[in-house]
């Protein structure tokens, strides 16, 4: 076990605890526990992996008890960037969604990578799990939804995967997998804003219609 002030030391800038989250708890009214929980990793492995990885504090409440859930936050934090940044992409098929209304983080600390694994690119996530570490797991939407907006916050603008998507381990209730990110659209053919998306499955619903040609 490490510390928070030697976990702080380490992870230096992708380290966002208490103190760090001291402005995210303004903007989102975020309901910090008095009981913080014991980091679950030493300091050499921190060392080994600070430059890649953030280590953030989760939080489960906001004021008033009510969750902290992905339309929580695109309530307070909006939908139009020439209004505010940063904010959500302008979307809304995830509102009636279980993960984004109902799913919420606890109180533990989560390691997150900040940039997407090279060998994970454009492959199905099941495939990129199976080639990665046993102990890779797709994190929720709304861990890399705080993450995203807690680290923007933290650092006074950095943007976590920019042109990237990233597989998450909720599903919508058809069963497609919901992948989030991509900040800005590198084509700029999109307005700022991250995303929430659906990747759709194949289910017998979907098939060809025949074209005759002459």
């Amino acid at each position: 076990m490490v510390s928070i002030t030697e976990a702080k030391k380490v992870m230096k800038k992708n380290f966002l605890g208490p103190e760090e989250l001291k402005q995210v708890v303004l903007i989102l009214g975020l309901k910090i526990s008095d009981k913080i929980p014991a980091i679950p990793y030493t300091r050499e492995f921190l060392a080994k992996i600070h430059e890649d990885y953030v280590l953030i504090l989760g939080v489960e409440k906001v004021r008033g008890d009510d969750k902290l859930t992905l339309n929580y936050m695109r309530k307070v934090l909006g939908v139009d960037p020439s209004e505010k940044e940063p904010c959500f992409y302008n979307q809304d098929w995830y509102l009636n969604e279980k993960f984004a209304s109902e799913t919420t983080l606890e109180n533990k600390w989560y390691l997150i990578s900040r940039e997407v694994v090279k060998a994970s690119r454009g492959i199905e996530p099941k495939q990129a799990l199976h080639q990665l570490s046993n102990k890779t797991a797709l994190p929720s939407a709304i861990l890399t939804a705080y993450t995203f907006f807690a680290y923007y916050f933290a650092t006074g603008g950095e943007i976590l995967w920019q042109h990237d998507f990233v597989w998450c381990e909720d599903f919508d209730n058809n069963g497609d997998r919901i992948y989030t990110g991509r900040y800005i659209d590198p084509d700029k053919i999109n307005k700022n804003g991250f995303n929430i998306h659906r990747h759709l499955s194949i289910r017998p619903c979907y098939g060809c219609v025949e074209l005759i040609g002459n």
